[in-house]
């Protein structure tokens, strides 16, 4: 049953709803780009006149390439910091002009896609549910425009969705996470109670779930709650001071791993852990924190769920480059390499050989379809 958002014309739905028939492949780099390349042949080819890459069209000609960040702004360590670095990289590979407008507020959403649209450029990228009505409406208004969005379903036929089974790697997170809790209580918090963050949710609770199993422990989870699908959420993505303020409490109810989804905000939970002598680790989401945060969060990062955003847009980029005009959504997994968790880096003692081994066979097994990660909030 599809959980509509307020689609803003007849005949445009933006929904949580997928068909597994339409799921398109993300696989590592350097074979995304060059396999959907290929799948970009499927389409009617160019008359003899048009260039290499050219549409059929001239105003899908794809000189130029829009951005458009959600609220969070550019540099959130985040999903548009990694759209942004895949929209460089088309750039260098293919050619292809790349801007960005970069939203700070809610209400530079709508007028930020208006102004993609009137740059006359034949592709357009959103970053965030935020924006999910506001490229609904401009691809029903402009049907020659190739649109993409990351992590939410837009269903049009020009939009193609950049979405990711996220909570198959938070899985994987969850049960690195409980094996190396040592009060035997971790938490988690979202900025949203929304499908994109509580899908990270509902993985770490299975992976948690899965350890207590596995070794009869019973590691308790604080913030979330499968069932009823409710728990903590800050209401922000922006204000460190929330996500700081949150981990202080669940350290206060004895949490000593704590994994937030809420953008910039979780940068607050490595904030509260160094206040409190540095006992308590922190995971990240998105990309590998490790990389992207501040160096002295390193000794406190257990591990990050990735989405691999960055390839996943090239070869949307690439297929538009194409003369493609497509709604095949792009689904990142563990088995196309779209969706994973990052090294353990500075922390890699406090995993047990036998816990690695065992965090092997469940991603084995989570690919094989022999474990199956559930979530309402699944792709």
């Amino acid at each position: 049953m599809a959980v509509t958002i307020a689609p803003p014309h007849e005949g445009v739905a933006v929904s949580r709803t997928l068909s597994p028939a339409r799921a398109a492949t993300v696989l590592a780099a350097p074979a995304l780009a060059a396999l959907l390349l290929l799948a970009g042949c499927s389409a009617p080819p160019p008359a003899e006149t048009a260039a290499p890459g050219a549409s059929d069209a001239p105003e899908q000609s794809l000189e130029c390439a829009q951005m458009v960040t959600n609220s969070g702004g550019l540099n959130d360590r985040s999903f548009n910091e990694t759209s942004w670095a895949g929209m460089e990289r088309a750039q260098e590979e293919l050619g292809v002009e790349a801007n960005v407008l970069v939203s700070t507020t809610e209400s530079d959403l709508a007028p930020n896609v208006q102004a993609a649209v009137d740059t006359g450029c034949g592709f357009v990228l959103t970053v965030g549910y935020e924006l999910a009505a506001a490229t609904a409406e401009q691809a029903e208004a402009n049907p020659d425009v190739q649109f993409a969005i990351v992590d939410e379903i837009v269903e049009a036929p020009n939009v193609r969705s950049i979405v990711f089974d996220t909570a198959q790697a938070a899985f994987l997170a969850g049960y690195a996470a409980a094996s190396v809790s040592e009060t035997g209580t971790v938490a988690t918090f979202g900025g949203g109670n929304q499908p994109p963050v509580t899908l990270f949710m509902d993985g770490f609770a299975a992976g948690i779930d899965a350890f207590n199993e596995a070794k009869g422990a019973d590691v308790q989870l604080l913030g979330w709650d499968p069932e009823s699908q409710d728990g903590t959420f800050t209401g922000d993505f922006e204000n460190v001071s929330l996500g700081q303020s949150q981990t202080q409490a669940f350290i206060a109810q004895g949490a000593d791993v704590i994994l937030p989804v809420a953008g910039q905000v979780g940068e607050g939970a490595f904030r509260a852990s160094l206040d409190a002598g540095g006992e308590v680790l922190v995971l990240w989401v998105d990309n590998d924190g490790y990389d992207t945060l501040p160096e002295e969060f390193r000794p406190l990062l257990l591990t990050s769920v990735l989405k691999n955003t960055e390839d996943a847009v090239v070869g949307a980029v690439a297929d538009a480059a194409d003369g493609t005009i497509s709604d095949e959504p792009i689904i990142g997994t563990l088995e196309n390499g779209g969706v994973d968790i990052a090294p353990f880096h500075d922390l890699d003692d406090r995993v047990s050989d036998e816990t690695k081994a065992e965090l092997d066979a469940l991603r084995e097994q989570i690919i094989a379809g022999e474990i199956t990660v559930e979530s309402p909030s699944s792709p």
